[in-house]
């Protein structure tokens, strides 16, 4: 995303969604707890948490295959590369 790396807790859980991974198996790849994953998908807005965990998150997620779509006026999104 462009200049702002904030992403949603929606866009989280989307992406993890689309790229067929588990919550557990998500939190393990950002090497952060399960728990922790919870409360950020569960975000109204930005997903909440350090943003070094959120980072890791994104990261993990683009690592699968991710891509997070800018806000365009249409609202932020997910979607998977192609290829994959």
């Amino acid at each position: 995303m462009s200049g702002n790396d904030q992403i949603s807790g929606r866009q989280i859980a989307a992406a993890r969604a689309l790229a067929g991974i588990g919550q557990s198996d998500l939190a393990a790849a950002a090497s952060i707890s399960v728990p922790t994953l919870r409360r950020m998908e569960a975000s109204e807005g930005a997903a909440s948490g350090l943003a070094n965990n959120v980072a890791a998150v994104r990261r993990a997620l683009e690592a699968a295959g991710v891509i997070f779509v800018d806000e365009n006026g249409e609202g932020p999104g997910v979607r998977l590369r192609k290829g994959r």
